[in-house]
C-alpha cells in the first residue's frame, strides 16, 4: 500500500449519527421545538399539587451480587421494534438531535487533538457523548441544567418552560438513531449489526439514586447497571472489580481497562458501548502489512482488504478523497484521505465545518480495490464525567 498522509493522532469519530431524515418546514417555527417541553406539558408542570408524593429512592446492590449476562440479540431486537413504531415527529426529532451530536462531536474532537502528541490518538462517539450528558441534564437543576443546554446546542432564549429541554425527548431520539443504525435495508439483507450500549452506575456504599432518574437512562442504555462498592481505601482495587464485574455482565473485550478513579469519588457514570458491523467483499490478508502514518514512518498492522463498487468522491480543491463502505442501509464506514501529508491540517479543518455531511451528497459508484487497516475497529475509552468503553 504506498504512503498515505495519516497522523498517528487521528482519532476515529465513531458512529456517527444517521441524519438522513431532513424534512423541510412550510412556516416559521421554533428550531428545537421537538426537543423542548409543549405548553401543555408545561402547565402540567406548573400545576400546584400539594399531595404530589418525594420521588422513591433506592439503594444500590453490591457489586459482588449476582447479575445476569447482557443479550445482545435482545436489545438489537428492543432497537429494531422501536424504529419499526416510528413517527414522522420520531424521524424529525433524531434528525435535530443527529445534527447537534454530530457537531459536539466534531468539536470535541478538535479541542482533543490540540492537546496531543504526534504518537497519541483516541476514540471518540458522539452518539455516547451526548448521550452521556442528556443524562446528566435529566438530574441537573438551575444553573447546571441552563449550562448543560447550552452545552448540547439547545440555547435557552428564556428562563420559561417552554424554553427548556425535555431530556426525555433527547435520549429517546437518540434510541431512534441507534434503531435506525441498525435496522436491516430489506428483506434480504443479511447485514446483522450490533449496537448494544450499557450503563454502569457504581455509588459509594449507601449511597441512594433516584428510581424515576434511572429509569429515565433505559431509552439510551436499556441494560443499567447501578452497583455499589467502596472506591476510598484503594480505588485501585475499585477500578479492577468494575472491569472484571462488566467484562463478566457484557462478555466484551475491553481493550483499556477502567483506571484513574478518584478515592473521592461517590459515583461513576461509565458508558459501554459494543458496535460489530460487517463490510461485505473484505476479507483478512495474510500477515501484518505495512501502514504508513507519513511519509517515512511505517507500521505493521492487521488489514482488510475488498474489492468492488463503492461509493467515492475525490476534490481537487479541498485535496482529499472520501470512500463510504457500506455497513448496513443507515451505517456506513466513511473513509477521509488527504491527498499530501502536508493537507492533513487542511483536512481536518474542513471535517470541523457544519457542512461536513453535505459532503456524501456527492459520492458517486465508483469500482476499485480498497484496504483498511483492521486495528481501527479495536476503539478505546473515552471519558466524559466518568470513564466509558468502547469496542468495535
Amino acid at each position: 500500500m504506498p504512503p498515505v498522509a495519516v497522523s498517528l493522532r487521528t482519532t476515529v469519530l465513531c458512529l456517527l449519527a444517521w441524519t438522513g431524515l431532513a424534512a423541510g418546514d412550510r412556516v416559521y417555527i421554533h428550531p428545537f421545538h421537538l426537543l423542548v417541553y409543549s405548553k401543555s406539558s408545561c402547565e402540567q408542570l406548573e400545576k400546584p399539587n400539594a399531595e404530589t408524593p418525594k420521588e422513591p429512592t433506592f439503594t444500590p446492590v453490591p457489586i459482588q451480587a449476582k447479575t445476569s449476562p447482557v443479550d445482545e440479540k435482545a436489545l438489537r431486537e428492543r432497537l429494531l421494534l422501536a424504529a419499526d413504531k416510528l413517527g414522522e415527529e420520531d424521524r424529525m426529532r433524531a434528525a435535530k438531535v443527529g445534527m447537534l451530536l454530530n457537531f459536539m462531536g466534531f468539536l470535541r474532537y478538535k479541542a482533543l487533538s490540540e492537546t496531543w502528541s504526534r504518537a497519541g490518538g483516541a476514540v471518540l462517539s458522539p452518539t455516547t457523548l451526548f448521550g452521556t450528558l442528556a443524562s446528566f441534564y435529566l438530574g441537573a437543576q438551575d444553573t447546571t441544567a441552563h449550562r448543560l443546554q447550552a452545552f448540547l446546542g439547545v440555547p435557552g432564549e428564556d428562563q420559561s418552560c417552554t424554553s427548556r429541554l425535555d431530556g426525555h425527548k433527547v435520549l429517546s431520539a437518540l434510541q431512534t438513531i441507534q434503531g435506525l443504525l441498525v435496522a436491516p435495508g430489506g428483506a434480504d439483507d443479511q447485514a446483522r449489526l450490533l449496537l448494544s450500549t450499557v450503563l454502569g452506575l457504581f455509588t459509594a456504599p449507601g449511597l441512594q439514586l433516584k428510581q424515576p432518574f434511572v429509569q429515565g437512562l433505559l431509552p439510551f442504555a436499556p441494560v443499567t447497571l447501578p452497583r455499589s462498592l467502596d472506591v476510598s481505601t484503594d480505588p485501585g482495587l475499585a477500578a479492577e472489580k468494575i472491569n472484571k464485574f462488566m467484562q463478566a455482565v457484557t462478555g466484551w473485550k475491553m481493550n483499556s481497562p477502567l483506571a484513574g478513579v478518584s478515592p473521592d469519588s461517590t459515583l461513576l457514570f461509565n458508558a459501554y458501548v459494543h458496535f460489530q458491523g460487517q463490510m461485505k467483499g473484505f476479507s483478512l490478508l495474510a500477515g501484518p502489512q505495512e501502514f504508513w502514518v507519513d511519509n517515512t514512518t511505517a507500521v505493521s498492522v492487521p488489514m482488510l482488504s475488498g474489492t468492488g463498487t463503492f461509493q467515492h468522491w475525490s476534490g481537487a480543491e479541498s485535496g482529499l478523497s472520501m470512500t463510504r463502505v457500506p455497513l448496513g442501509e443507515n451505517a456506513g464506514l466513511l473513509l477521509i484521505q488527504p491527498r499530501r501529508a502536508s493537507d492533513l491540517q487542511k483536512v481536518e479543518a474542513l471535517t470541523f465545518q457544519r457542512d461536513f455531511l453535505t459532503w456524501t451528497k456527492k459520492l458517486s459508484p465508483r469500482y476499485g480495490s480498497w484496504a483498511t487497516a483492521q486495528n481501527l475497529w479495536d476503539c478505546s475509552p473515552w471519558k466524559v464525567g466518568g470513564p466509558g468503553q468502547e469496542e468495535a
